[in-house]
């Protein structure tokens, strides 16, 4: 379900609403949180704004020019923060954590915040419910006198084996680390400035000559690129003697894998997770998730079985780690699973592939009301558009065209054509393309609402 293109972030796999959308609730409550802020790729802006924008929430969107992991990306966050408030107190999500409990979520932010504001990096440590070895864990060490209940850290331990995440477990005061943090702006920054200078070097030069794209932040690729990719834990958070931790028990998982949404799901008699139309006969213990599609089993016990428009994973529970040696395959292959779902979103709305043959394929568009995309035209394909629903505003080569529901228009191949949206409800077109060659990248851009005149995605 998670695509290069499409990360999990953007998926509801836990509730209706997507995983980014539940992290911004979190920090919309109860007056302690400022306007939060989004750090993203290029690739991922349209659909993340569109994301915030639907569940009526706001957010600066922040764009990295390459990617070079969360050491630079907080650092970013952390002068940008400074810009409004020299004395900003930022806190660090993933967005794509489950926190059940939101209520002791935002009293262990609270239960940090002294620390922070003392200059201390703070950390947020779990309590562990099993032997888990997909996470990194954290020992507190002292307490720290008139600051709370943080406690300076003693010690971080990567990811452990079976038997060492059972001895952990067993004594008692290890903690999983959440990957979740709480800090001074200005002396998160002191500290990379010290352990990792070349990030902070790069990031300040990046912020500098940052320009405004649409409703975008748009840092600069040439010094940004020049950071080096590295992590936060890395560059600072394992190095820092300045680091404390508030222990905690939120309801919270980074939802890493599918036994993670076995582990926080709510079970049938025969301990089965059950998403969509499944039916199970005899079976036990499985996560079933279906998209599209009736998924049905039988006499099976201990899968995560998946199923979505393009694609169906059959895994055993205790291997569900293993599925990045798939992507991996995905990657090597060049295959559009990969990066890509059949529904491919666009600033504009999304597109959709529906069947593909011999020297054609169809479509289904999806134009946002009021939105347009790009005046283009195409060398080696013709286009066919059937208005389903709605009413479309069409543009070939500088006439337009109004084409209602059940009407139809042709587009020539090398036509310059737009299509447009003028209405107040969502445009759906059925579009079928002829021709030599169909590839999304025969296109040239004449002109763009969202200034994509460079990039030759499609649409």
């Amino acid at each position: 379900m998670s695509r290069q293109n499409f990360p999990k972030q953007l998926l509801p796999l836990v509730g209706e609403k997507t995983m980014i959308q539940q992290t911004l609730e979190r920090v919309t409550a109860n007056g302690l949180f400022g306007p939060a802020m989004i750090v993203t790729g290029d690739a991922l802006r349209f659909s993340i704004a569109d994301q915030v924008a639907e569940g009526g929430m706001a957010a600066r969107i922040v764009l990295e020019p390459a990617q070079r992991n969360t050491a630079p990306a907080v650092a970013a966050a952390a002068l940008l923060a400074m810009k409004q408030d020299p004395d900003a107190i930022i806190l660090v999500l993933p967005s794509d954590h489950l926190i059940a409990n939101t209520v002791a979520f935002h009293t262990m932010v609270r239960e940090g915040l002294a620390a922070a504001r003392a200059g201390y990096l703070v950390t947020f440590a779990m309590q562990p419910s099993r032997a888990e070895t997909g996470y990194g864990y954290i020992h507190p060490g002292a307490e720290l006198p008139e600051l709370g209940p943080a406690r300076v850290v003693s010690q971080f331990i990567e990811k452990p084996d079976a038997e060492k995440a059972c001895r952990l477990l067993e004594a008692g005061h290890f903690y999983w680390n959440s990957g979740m943090f709480l800090l001074s702006a200005r002396h998160f920054l002191a500290e990379v400035e010290k352990y990792a200078p070349a990030v902070l070097t790069a990031v300040q030069e990046s912020v500098a000559k940052q320009v405004s794209d649409l409703d975008f932040v748009r840092l600069d690729a040439a010094s940004f690129e020049t950071s080096p990719n590295i992590s936060i834990d890395y560059a600072v958070i394992e190095r820092s003697d300045r680091v404390a931790t508030v222990v905690g028990e939120i309801g919270w998982n980074d939802v890493g894998n599918w036994g993670e949404l076995w582990n926080v799901g709510a079970k049938d008699a025969d301990g089965n997770v059950l998403v969509g139309d499944v039916l199970t006969y005899d079976s036990r213990n499985c996560y079933v998730r279906g998209e599209e599609r009736l998924v049905t089993l039988v006499g099976v016990e201990n899968l995560a079985v998946v199923e979505t428009e393009d694609a169906i994973l059959v895994v055993a529970r205790d291997k569900v780690q293993d599925v990045k040696a798939i992507v991996d395959q995905l990657k090597a292959g060049n295959r559009p699973e990969h990066s890509l779902h059949p529904k491919v979103h666009r600033p504009w709305g999304f597109y959709q592939a529906l069947h593909n043959g011999e020297r054609f394929q169809v479509k289904q568009l999806t134009v946002n009301p009021g939105a347009k995309i790009s005046l283009q035209k195409h060398f080696h394909r013709a286009e066919h558009w059937v208005v389903v629903n709605g009413t479309a505003l069409v543009t070939c080569d500088s006439v337009e065209h109004l084409v209602r529901e059940n009407e139809s228009i042709y587009i020539p191949l090398g036509t310059v054509h737009r299509l447009e949206n003028p209405g107040k409800v969502p445009l759906n077109v059925i579009e079928v393309q002829s021709g030599g060659y169909l590839g999304e990248d025969d296109i040239v851009r004449i002109a763009d609402t969202y200034g994509r005149q460079g990039d030759n995605s499609g649409k």
